[in-house]
């Protein structure tokens, strides 16, 4: 169980700045997280999780599903987004209504106004598993923001700058944080540190992270 678990959630307003364009809503998606496990169980009924292949051929860590009208894959062929799951040939499951409303509230709470995401990703770490350091530039609209999800056990997440070359910096996510960045910050690097073992009183021994994007 995370120890954060039983504090008194903080109000909406309570956002902490992280970089310029970049705010952490501590807290935000906690209250209605289990209408949200619920929902995305139920899109991972229709499209498992998988370990994509980077395009050299390494395995990530992560297991990965999505939903939504376009889904992120990755092959021997590179990154990209497609309309239909390589492994059903069908569409991808339709994005839930209550992960589309956090997305638009979250967004709307970081100054980015009538953000509509068409595409969700939904990564799932066990522990030891990781995201290096990289940024998000497979999208077309890149004026929009990302909003990323945590639920489950607590996660290191890496937050840079534009520059590889830059130190980032290292903030503790807990079940129910919602980080969102855009504007000069867009094309941060950005990753997640080795998840450390433990127990979630509602997902166990596992960490799931939804970004939400606009792609075209």
């Amino acid at each position: 169980m995370d120890l954060f678990d039983d504090l008194p959630l903080p109000p909406e307003a309570a956002l902490t700045p992280i970089a310029p364009g970049a705010v952490l809503l501590y807290g935000f998606a906690r209250g209605g997280d289990a209408a949200l496990l619920q929902a995305i169980e139920s899109v991972l009924s229709q499209a498992p999780l998988r370990h994509w292949q980077t395009p050299g051929g390494y395995t990530m860590s992560a297991a990965m599903s999505n939903c939504g009208p376009l889904g992120w894959v990755s092959g021997a062929s590179g990154y990209r987004y497609a309309a239909l799951d390589p492994l059903s040939g069908q569409p991808w499951p339709a994005m839930p209504a209550c992960l589309m409303d956090l997305a638009r509230r979250a967004a709307a709470q970081a100054g980015y106004a009538n953000f509509t995401p068409d595409a969700c990703l939904i990564n799932e770490y066990l522990p030891g598993a990781k995201l290096s350091l990289h940024q998000d530039k497979d999208e077309k609209d890149l004026r929009a923001p990302i909003v990323s999800l945590s639920l489950g056990l607590p996660a290191v997440f890496l937050f840079g700058t534009p520059s590889r070359k830059d130190r980032p910096q290292r903030w503790r996510l807990v079940h129910g944080d919602v980080v969102v960045w855009g504007g000069p910050s867009r094309l941060a690097y950005h990753g997640v540190a080795a998840l450390a073992d433990g127990e979630h009183a509602l997902l166990g021994r596992r960490r799931l992270n939804l970004t939400f994007r606009c792609v075209k």
